[in-house]
């Protein structure tokens, strides 16, 4: 098949669209088929190597969202022409906004089918934007409307296809989870994450995201402060509220115990700091199916998350990961119970290594198979 990605992110954003969708792009490649990624240009530099082509167009920095980029894809001549070359058999847009209406306008062009994801909690993104509830809502129902006019929707949990439901989507519905590879630990890796980042031999917890209170980072910040024991507590990310969660973290006097590592485009060393952290502190009430908490999972790192948010939904608490209210101090008793028991701990992360993430390549073959009966579905009704 040949099959067109659409995407608002990519990289060397190493958010989770982005991520999840050069995973598409690159297992469906090595699987054999024509796969393209279209996504905003953020990079000229070499990227050889991909079993995929990148048709990009222009773009500028975003106002208060300065790890992303925007563009007017038909304002970009060049970039037209090369679309204009393309005759795919499928389209797949993970995102509502630009780049989801560019897919929505070659499908409909083309006469192919559209797919799309739904990924994130999008009325949160424009109530902090915007700070104004009226305008969140205007917003969201125009995602709903944009969803709507698609072939098939997919949502990445249950939680997630209940947020889109929440927001007035009322057709069909689908969850498609997504994939993670497990990497084979790399020993020299580790050893140099923990001298560059000066990690010693003491127990490190990390989070991966986002520099941005949404985050609920201030709950780490806190629960981290009162904890007797000595730590490492790493931020691995970059994000519009950085300055302000550096100035938390020096207000809680957390300074001295508290790294900053900015953005790791990396994977080998991102890997290496999974690997070499006690436990992943991801108290998040705003992500949907994330896939830094996969990555954890993937390197038998276990996560601490918040007992009825989404990113509860696959860890059991004890069992392949731990649960905590959404409360400074009951994260801290968390943190203190399960670094207590190493045998425990390691345990747990075995089990969350073992449970938690599904092997892309086995992802996509569903992918594919979803894929063939929209395209088969598709001209039989046009030939009607």
């Amino acid at each position: 098949m040949r099959i067109i990605e659409f995407s608002d992110t990519f990289y060397p954003i190493m958010d989770g669209v982005g991520n999840v969708v050069f995973q598409y792009a690159t297992h469906l490649g090595r699987k054999g088929h024509e796969c393209y990624v279209v996504a905003p240009e953020t990079d000229t530099g070499w990227r050889g190597g991909w079993p995929f082509e990148l048709v990009d167009y222009r773009g500028t920095r975003i106002p208060r969202l300065k790890s992303y980029e925007a563009g007017l894809p038909r304002m970009d001549l060049h970039y037209a022409r090369r679309m204009n070359m393309i005759q795919a058999d499928i389209v797949h847009a993970h995102s509502p906004f630009l780049s989801g209406r560019e897919a929505q306008a070659y499908a409909r062009k083309r006469k192919v089918p559209l797919v799309a994801s739904f990924h994130s909690k999008y009325y949160d993104d424009f109530l902090q934007i915007t700070n104004n509830e009226r305008l969140a809502k205007i917003g969201t129902q125009k995602v709903v409307h944009f969803y709507e006019q698609c072939d098939e929707v997919w949502a990445v949990s249950e939680s997630s296809a209940e947020t889109l439901r929440s927001y007035g989507y009322k057709g069909p519905l689908s969850v498609m989870t997504n994939g993670m590879d497990i990497p084979e630990p790399d020993p020299e890796a580790v050893a140099e994450v923990t001298e560059r980042y000066e990690l010693g031999v003491l127990p490190v917890l990390l989070f991966v995201g986002q520099m941005n209170w949404k985050k609920n980072l201030d709950c780490v910040l806190e629960a981290a402060a009162g904890l007797e024991q000595d730590f490492r507590l790493v931020f691995a990310g970059q994000g519009p509220h950085e300055k302000e969660i550096r100035r938390r973290a020096k207000q809680l006097g957390l300074s001295e115990r508290t790294v900053f590592t900015g953005h790791l485009t990396d994977r080998r060393l991102l890997n290496a700091l999974y690997a070499r952290s006690e436990l992943f502190l991801f108290p998040s009430l705003y992500d949907n199916a994330p896939m830094v908490l996969r990555e954890a999972a993937a390197a038998g790192t276990p996560a601490v998350v918040v007992r009825g948010s989404s990113s509860a939904e696959v860890v059991h608490d004890g069992v392949n990961g731990y649960h905590c209210a959404n409360d400074p101090a009951d994260l801290r008793r968390v943190i203190d119970a399960a670094l207590a028991d190493p045998a425990a701990l390691a345990a747990v992360g075995a089990k969350a290594k073992e449970t938690i993430p599904v092997p892309w390549d086995r992802l996509i073959d569903q992918v594919l198979d979803r894929y063939a009966e929209l395209v088969r579905v598709h001209r039989i009704v046009a030939q009607d």
